[in-house]
């Protein structure tokens, strides 16, 4: 075994043909990754710094003869990274139309791909490094592939992005392994042993000593470590994308975004920007307290207890399993936080928990927050700006709603309102991710249900997606008069107008069943008459007898009409 750092030009040297184990693991990343990677790459140029994109685990294999390349390689880990490099680089060539460039590094002779993908992603793959233009791709077969280059084509700002800069500065760790040896051992040990330290850790150990014994269990300890409950807090784990961080690690983060946000502090552009990244916090740390604080650490420590306990008090992911109120407020925020997977709005909120004593006035910044949020998700609006913008609120202390939405509706570029016009065109032909879709008809349930409803509502995780003309339509419901007709149909299956929330998965059975069978329910199997009753999102769908493309329309401008009610700034 041979490990060493590399570029991902040395990676693909021309004459090396990195394979993909046929029946690997389709890709899988999705857009929180995508944006990530796109803010490092863009981090990358800004900063000029070398940037570590993960480890690549290599296994050396035959070369067959009259083979056009000299070396081939297995690819045992990193597929999924390695796989969006090569997506984002393709892109970024297309963009700054230096095609040739790409296919000299990245096909061997200029022809083959130098890497191979397997069973799953092979023709998606192909398909995407064939283009010769910087146009979006129909994604018919719903490849994440092509969506990561659709995310790419739409995102990028190649004037931002310098391609020499990029690819001299990104490196990863590779590990080469020789034909004989196993594999599967050394990748289980590489992620299995060990027990990495976390940035709370680091900056337990930074911020006391054994000097300090005293100061630390007056304050850490009295934090963080006071009882088994508060403990379990601060060490919950929290999914962002594929990469879980504890409570206590968000807590630290947020705290720190707050404080260089003070302008008595002056930090330099260069500083701010590395200060506002996750990776190296405990770094970022001691480099503000050495650069801003003159080395005193206890400008930091001072305020921890009161931040830590508003932190605490406000932000609770156990909202997702409970019932929460039809007002706008920190219950329904902590569903977009936890239940959707923004975290970037963290900051903010501690910030306005910590000086905002008047409940009303929050309630009121909690609502035009939500609507700003769920407006764009509808639209698919890219989420990559939002640290960005929610920061420069802090910065320009901004803690009420008349200045908040002052601000919202004058921001440009990628962070803008959509139109109420626009919410209605998504309605009818966004394609959500589930979770998205799930969130946003959850919210509008919560709001918009009578309130002498005899049903209960449940929390956001009590509840999955169902569409309500099935993927697999062609089994049992009436044939569509022509293929460009079937393909429209499945299609518009996947907008919000055809999704619904329910408390428990439908049987398989009566999922694909016909319209009527898939309501009613048969042989003892439950219909959504039943496993969905009393929800007012869905109490209208259940009316019909006939339930087409027609309805999907009629159902998507009823919901967007309760939406530009409920999400209005």
């Amino acid at each position: 075994m041979n490990a060493n750092k590399s570029l991902i030009t040395e990676l693909f040297n021309n004459s090396t043909l990195v394979q993909i184990p046929f029946f690997q693991r389709a890709y899988v990343w999705n857009i929180d990754l995508w944006e990530r990677l796109l803010e490092d790459m863009e981090y990358v140029v800004q900063s000029r710094k070398t940037h570590f994109l993960g480890s690549i685990i290599l296994k050396q294999n035959s070369v067959p003869l009259g083979a056009p390349y000299a070396t081939c390689k297995i690819l045992v880990d990193g597929q999924q990274r390695l796989t969006t490099f090569l997506i984002f680089l393709k892109v970024l060539c297309l963009k700054h139309k230096q095609t040739a460039f790409f296919d000299i590094q990245f096909r061997i002779l200029g022809k083959e791909l130098a890497l191979q993908h397997g069973k799953n992603d092979i023709d998606s793959f192909n398909k995407v490094m064939s283009m010769s233009e910087a146009n979006i791709i129909e994604n018919t077969n719903k490849s994440r592939i092509v969506d990561a280059f659709n995310f790419f084509i739409k995102n990028i700002d190649e004037t931002k992005l310098d391609l020499m800069t990029i690819v001299t500065n990104v490196q990863f760790v590779r590990i080469d392994l020789d034909i004989d040896e196993n594999e599967q051992q050394i990748f289980d040990s590489l992620n299995s042993l060990g027990v990495n330290l976390t940035t709370s850790e680091l900056l337990k150990n930074y911020f006391y000593s054994k000097e300090t014994i005293s100061e630390y269990e007056q304050t850490w300890v009295e934090i963080f470590e006071r009882d088994d409950e508060v403990k379990r807090y601060w060490n919950t784990e929290f999914e962002t994308g594929r990469v879980k961080r504890a409570m206590i690690d968000i807590f630290f983060d947020a705290y720190f975004q707050i404080f260089i946000q003070n302008k008595n502090y002056n930090i330099n552009n260069e500083d701010r920007i590395m200060y506002s990244r996750v990776d190296n916090l405990s770094t970022s740390y001691q480099h503000f307290v050495n650069n801003y604080c003159n080395g005193n650490k206890r400008i930091l420590i001072e305020q921890l207890r009161d931040y830590a306990n508003c932190f605490m008090q406000t932000f609770r992911p156990e909202y997702c399993n409970m019932p929460i109120s039809s007002k706008s407020g920190i219950e329904r925020i902590n569903i977009i936080i936890f239940g959707l997977k923004n975290t970037t709005l963290i900051p903010y909120f501690l910030y306005l928990v910590k000086n905002i004593s008047d409940i009303e006035k929050l309630n009121k910044i909690c609502g035009i927050i939500e609507s700003y949020i769920m407006r764009r998700m509808i639209v698919q609006a890219t989420s990559k700006n939002y640290n960005k913008l929610f920061t420069s609120l802090i910065f320009n202390n901004v803690s009420d709603g008349e200045t908040l939405s002052n601000r919202l509706s004058n921001f440009k570029d990628n962070t803008t309102i959509p139109s109420d016009e626009e919410v209605k065109n998504a309605f009818r032909s966004s394609k959500l991710y589930n979770i998205q879709a799930k969130g946003i008809i959850y919210l509008l349930e919560s709001a918009i249900r009578p309130v002498n409803c005899a049903t209960t509502l449940f929390g956001f995780n009590n509840y999955s997606l169902e569409h309500l003309m099935p993927k697999k339509w062609r089994n049992k419901w009436q044939a569509c008069k022509s293929d460009e007709l079937a393909r429209k149909r499945d299609l518009i299956l996947l907008t919000l107008g055809n999704l619904a929330i329910i408390p428990q998965q439908l049987n398989t059975v009566i999922r694909d069943s016909e319209w009527e069978v898939k309501k009613q329910g048969k042989d003892n199997k439950r219909g959504l008459s039943v496993c969905a009753a009393g929800l007012y999102t869905l109490a209208d769908a259940l009316q019909k007898t006939v339930w087409d493309e027609e309805q999907i329309v009629n159902r998507a401008d009823w919901l967007c009409e309760q939406a530009n009610k409920l999400w209005h700034l």
